[in-house]
């Protein structure tokens, strides 16, 4: 029994094996079925992104969804290549390939795949799922635009039946305009043609997968009317199942595939992890993510020893996996079996299709990442984080995808950097009729204690913004009269070294001013760090209170001061006109 259990826990594919019944078979295996439609022009379509021959993205697809299957912890999360990680894996692999050599760059990608796998696995071994966090939503609107334009412009020469070279976004597009000349007219209606049915097709029957029907479409009239020879068309398509193998690469090729695959790992869980909650949340699941990022390295590591290349989860095919009744991940594991069929006995099937409806695919696709009410939202609700998603749109589509995510990561830290920084910060007083104690900017009628400043400073206290802390406490002490200043703590939530240190040199400075320093509302932890840094016994043991009226009350014993507030004078709070708030300062 106990085996059992483990093996339920760790392996759920047996879990739902076990307790699948008719019921849930009558929903997985035609929602299998329906997906497996959409898994093979989407595989094909992202590996020609990814600028890899389109087979491998059947391969980075059907070996995923087993591993998935097996010891994947969502219930319908469905894996396979992806459009924001595929032109990661082009900018990669393309500039050490070899030219014309397509079996170096599915080595390269294989090599890729297993590094980002082995990033994750660690990763999740290490509890490092919260990582994905410290990309901000700003920052990654903005990136994703960026990609999303940088896969466009890369996809119009296909569309119009033509290719150019080029590795960045200015000279694609320079070059896709100076090569309209060179439009094939034929494949362009077919591309063209292809959008559109996606489009319609996705507005008007959004459970029909259109992407297959424009497939089928597209596919059907290049080999009835004979037009394989006047538009660029996938071509043979190699029969079998992927192969298992170690990729062939150098130490050298490596070592320069690291950032890479640093970078793919954290977008790919990123988006996993993301997907993975709301899922999650909308099936009432608990859903542990590092063990979601620990399968994603399982799955990415499998795909790079089956010729396969760096994967994601797949918002779309999750989606419709979803739409058409889904309740397991058994739906994968018939969406697999299907694609394996096709493997062994199909890929004569999909010869005939054109280049140009994969680039309709890839650009459909990639469409969704752009959020424009989104980031109408962003310059309305606050204009800072939208100008930051227009700096990382600007990072990917003027230096390219791999030094785009970098410059997104790097912005997303120094953005909570600068606000951590240089924080709100409050001097707190009486308001008639309102209990506690509120900033004095906010409520001009506030009444402060005489000879006494509460200060609140809204962050962790941390080498970044310990001197800021520093020259506040300073210009208050400056004030005539002022005998104490308390520090209502509530919001720190830390006190690093470097902050512990100003604290102890604070202290002096004021002790030497002859006015007491104390704190009140600390949190237990930082109540400890403090007893560590040994500051608590040099500002004083009696200096430190669990509540701001606790503070008020010793201040008042000790210096025999007059202060009364309305509370002490026997007033109703029912009875006092509360103080209204004045208007929120815009964002931003």
């Amino acid at each position: 029994m106990r085996t059992r259990k483990a093996l339920d826990r760790w392996v759920p594919g047996i879990a739902t094996m076990h307790g699948h019944g008719r019921e849930g078979l009558r929903h997985d295996v035609p929602a299998g079925v329906v997906l497996a439609a959409l898994l093979v022009p989407q595989g094909m379509a992202y590996a020609e992104l990814a600028g890899l021959p389109p087979v491998t993205g059947l391969y980075a697809t059907l070996v995923p969804l087993l591993v998935y299957f097996l010891l994947g912890p969502s219930r319908i999360l469905i894996l396979g290549p992806d459009s924001a990680v595929s032109p990661l894996v082009a900018a990669a692999i393309i500039p050490l390939a070899v030219a014309g050599d397509a079996s170096h760059r599915v080595a390269l990608a294989g090599a890729l795949a297993l590094m980002a796998g082995a990033l994750m696995l660690a990763g999740g071994l290490a509890r490092f799922g919260f990582v994905t966090e410290l990309l901000s939503l700003p920052v990654r609107l903005g990136y994703l635009m960026g990609i999303a334009v940088t896969v466009i412009v890369a996809q119009l020469p296909k569309l119009f039946g033509f290719s150019v070279h080029a590795s960045s976004l200015l000279p694609e597009l320079r070059n896709f305009i100076a090569g309209l000349d060179r439009t094939n007219t034929t494949a362009l209606a077919l591309g063209a043609g292809s959008l559109v049915l996606i489009a319609v097709l996705r507005r008007v029957a959004p459970r029909f997968p259109g992407v297959f029907a424009a497939v089928v479409g597209a596919t059907v009239l290049v080999s009835t009317l004979g037009l394989a020879d006047q538009v660029p068309v996938v071509g043979d398509v190699p029969s079998g199942l992927p192969r298992f193998g170690t990729p062939g690469v150098s130490l050298e090729e490596l070592k320069r595939l690291i950032p890479a695959a640093v970078g793919i790992a954290f977008v790919a869980f990123a988006d996993t992890s993301a997907l993975s909650r709301a899922y999650a949340d909308r099936l009432g699941q608990e859903v542990d993510q590092n063990r979601e990022l620990a399968v994603l390295g399982i799955a990415n590591a499998a795909a790079g020893l089956f010729q396969g290349f760096p994967l994601s989860t797949s918002g779309s095919r999750t989606a419709v996996a979803e739409n058409v009744g889904a309740r397991s991940q058994l739906t994968g594991l018939v969406g697999a079996a299907l694609l394996a069929v096709l493997l062994l006995f199909g890929t004569g099937l999909v010869q005939d299709l054109p280049t140009a409806t994969l680039a309709a695919i890839v650009i459909f696709a990639v469409l969704g990442l752009i959020d424009v009410p989104a980031m109408l939202r962003l310059r309305r609700w606050r204009p800072s984080e939208f100008a930051l998603a227009m700096v990382a749109f600007a990072g990917v589509a003027l230096f390219g995808v791999l030094w785009g995510v970098g410059i997104a990561i790097a912005l997303s830290l120094l953005d909570f950097i600068r606000r951590a920084w240089r924080p709100h910060d409050a001097v707190l007083g009486r308001v008639d009729g309102m209990k506690g104690y509120h900033d004095t900017e906010r409520h001009p009628e506030a009444r402060r204690i005489p000879g006494l400043t509460l200060f609140r400073f809204d962050a962790p206290l941390f080498f970044a913004n310990a001197d800021v802390f520093r020259e506040r406490i300073r210009e208050l002490a400056r004030e005539p009269g002022v005998a104490w200043i308390v520090v209502a703590a509530e919001p720190i939530t830390d006190v690093d070294t470097t902050a512990g240190e100003m604290l102890r040199r604070l202290n002096a400075e004021l002790d030497a001013a002859g006015i007491e320093f104390a704190f009140t509302e600390l949190k237990g932890p930082v109540r400890d760090r403090l007893i560590r840094y040994g500051i608590r016994d040099e500002i004083g043991r009696h200096r430190f209170w669990p509540t701001v009226g606790a503070a008020v009350s010793a201040f008042v014993e000790e210096t025999g001061s007059d202060w009364i507030d309305w509370e002490e004078r026997g007033e109703d709070p029912a009875s006092v006109t509360p103080a209204a708030a004045p208007p929120r300062p815009r964002a931003g």
